[in-house]
């Protein structure tokens, strides 16, 4: 299983970069929001299983930070939202692969859908997954294609919502692409590249976990 993900968040917002940070989940590995303790995307080595949530359209603010979320996930599998109270929090879409396939939870900060994907490439935004809006119609066809780090560095940040790396100015703040990461996991082992500057192809490191080290 392989997922690239790209991370946009406020440039004030720091974060710490993927390692086992949470003591109640020792397996677990990925990036820290410094703000809230959460995750954006995390994995859990010993399983093989992969959590990421992805923001969407409808509801842009909330409470609790939904990086819980994909550390919900992990724990709990299939049935996170039996502990997560998500009634006030902004509208997500949250990805859980492993073994057994990709399931992703669509909640538009009214109802929250489920929806089992086929395998292959599926690519989400914040419209949805595969939603056919004009990033998916634009990247689809290349990241089927084309090594998908290389796609990343094809082009620097843009002020342009269909574009992969964005950069967003406002009056006080900016919000752009902050981070990306490769992940490939299996049970047992996880490879991670990533970059805090992910369109500059030489700025890519690589760390793998096992649960034998």
């Amino acid at each position: 299983m392989q997922i690239l993900a790209v991370r946009d968040e406020f440039v004030s917002r720091d974060f710490d970069e993927p390692d086992a940070w949470w003591p109640a989940q020792p397996d677990v590995v990925g990036g820290r929001d410094r703000l809230a303790g959460g995750t954006w995307c995390a994995s859990d080595v010993a399983a093989g299983t992969t959590a990421l949530v992805l923001n969407r359209t409808e509801r842009h603010t909330g409470t609790p930070s939904r990086g819980v979320l994909p550390l919900a996930a992990l724990t709990h599998g299939a049935q996170w939202s039996q502990h997560v109270d998500m009634t006030d929090m902004a509208s997500f879409s949250l990805v859980l692969t492993g073994a057994l396939g990709v399931t992703a939870w669509i909640w538009d900060a009214v109802t929250l859908q489920q929806v089992t994907l086929d395998p292959g490439l599926h690519v989400f935004t914040s419209r949805g997954v595969d939603a056919g809006d004009e990033k998916t119609a634009r990247w689809t066809p290349v990241l089927a294609e084309t090594d998908w780090l290389d796609v990343l560095a094809s082009a620097p940040p843009a002020d342009d919502r269909t574009a992969l790396v964005v950069r967003h100015e406002f009056e006080t703040d900016t919000y752009a692409t902050v981070f990306g990461q490769l992940i490939t996991a299996s049970p047992g082992r996880l490879r991670l590249a990533y970059s805090r500057t992910p369109w500059e192809r030489g700025s890519w490191r690589e760390r793998q976990f096992s649960t034998a080290s």
